[in-house]
């Protein structure tokens, strides 16, 4: 059962931390960083709260749980969420930039990366940090003398495309902070299962072509 929004209503502090699944002393902490926002008070040392501080805290544990983020970028990406000329689109920019994993990747040239973007009519910020770890990662196969052709390319980026739109087309439209939560708890989450998925593909591939009496 969803919370009451806070407005004379609301529930106790032990009982939001009940819901969210984690620690009161959890939640303490939280509010002390300011990460939740206070809510509202009915006493000296007591304040009860809605629907808003649950979706917070939620939001709060997949950044600081499965994104790896420490508080400083929190709070970044919160005051993303926070702002309300943010459109969701923004707020899950803010989310990637913050996100670990994927680095900015040195001073790679962009151009070969850009020119995979190119044909697929792929459109993404100059600073994102994923397009500079593509051209740090096109960089370092050249200088093995492993450039893939651009059709190879273009066939990763084809399924990558199919996997892109399907991630966008499941985030929460509810709120920015449902979206960003989603964002970040499947992008963090479920890049293992991809590459899983690849590794037991190769292995299903292989066997296909060079099979054995095994």
């Amino acid at each position: 059962m969803a919370l009451p929004n806070v407005k004379g209503s609301g529930v106790q502090i032990s009982e939001l931390a009940r819901r969210a699944g984690v620690p009161v002393a959890t939640v303490k902490y939280y509010l002390r960083e300011g990460l939740v926002p206070a809510g509202e008070l009915t006493g000296a040392t007591r304040a009860r709260y809605g629907e808003e501080h649950l979706e917070r805290l939620r939001l709060v544990r997949a950044l600081l749980g499965p994104g790896g983020l420490s508080v400083a970028r929190a709070r970044a990406v919160l005051a993303a969420v926070e702002d309300p000329g943010t459109s969701v689109h923004a707020a899950l920019g803010a989310a990637h930039r913050a996100l670990p994993g994927v680095g900015a990747g040195g001073a790679a040239d962009l151009a070969p990366a850009r020119a995979v973007l190119d044909r697929r009519g792929w459109r993404v910020a100059e600073d994102s940090p994923a397009l500079h770890a593509l051209a740090a990662a096109l960089e370092a196969l050249a200088a093995t003398g492993a450039a893939p052709p651009d059709e190879v390319l273009d066939r990763y980026a084809e399924a990558a495309g199919r996997i892109g739109a399907q991630d966008v087309a499941g985030v929460p439209t509810s709120s920015v902070a449902e979206a960003v939560r989603f964002v970040v708890v499947n992008t963090v989450l479920f890049e293992p299962v991809l590459l899983a998925l690849r590794r037991l593909a190769q292995e299903d591939a292989s066997r296909r072509r060079f099979p054995t009496d095994g």
